[in-house]
């Protein structure tokens, strides 16, 4: 339910778009996305900061588009909120020595500090690589392609660096031996 909740402003727009065009589309988006928060604040009492980037960014790009009409906006959204994420890591491990990777998921996994500084470079230089490429593909395609990259290609990659991110943790998350039975501890 969760994965529906955070990727429904992108259905709905890929929807929209679709049926009715880029500036329809961004409409729903900003709409979506205030949608969006308004249910996780009722339901959960508390939005999490990079939601707020999150609304911040679609209705200043969203807004920037419906005004000017131009797609150029919609179209850096998400480089500037994949650079955004990425920055907040970089400047989090660099400025003050501290890895939000580590803060958000450190309660669930035991890993080394080496490899929450790996996986914290890692998400960074990902979420640096996905707003270059999504710029790459809003300048060498039609609009249409864009969207579907949008769609498709960046959640498709983000599913694929997620994986290839829990290969690599599965090699150094230490078993808890007390929940194995007797004839399966080392």
């Amino acid at each position: 339910m969760k994965l529906l909740i955070d990727f429904f402003p992108i259905i709905l727009f890929f929807a929209a778009f679709k049926t009715w065009g880029i500036y329809v589309a961004t409409g729903v988006a900003i709409a979506a996305t205030i949608v969006q928060i308004g249910y996780l604040r009722l339901k959960h009492g508390k939005i999490e900061p990079m939601q707020w980037l999150s609304l911040g960014v679609i209705v200043v790009f969203g807004g920037a588009t419906l005004l000017a009409q131009s797609e150029t906006f919609i179209k850096w959204k998400p480089s500037v909120l994949y650079w955004l994420m990425g920055g907040t890591l970089l400047v989090g491990q660099l400025v003050f020595r501290k890895n939000f990777i580590q803060s958000l998921m450190g309660a669930q996994i035991e890993l080394p500090a080496p490899i929450w500084r790996n996986l914290n470079w890692g998400w960074a230089g990902f979420f640096a690589g996905m707003g270059a490429l999504n710029l790459w593909v809003a300048y060498h395609f039609d609009t249409d392609t864009w969207v579907n990259f949008k769609l498709f290609g960046g959640i498709g990659l983000m599913f694929a660096f997620v994986i290839a991110q829990a290969l690599y943790l599965s090699r150094h998350i230490k078993q808890d031996d007390s929940a194995l039975p007797e004839d399966a501890k080392p």
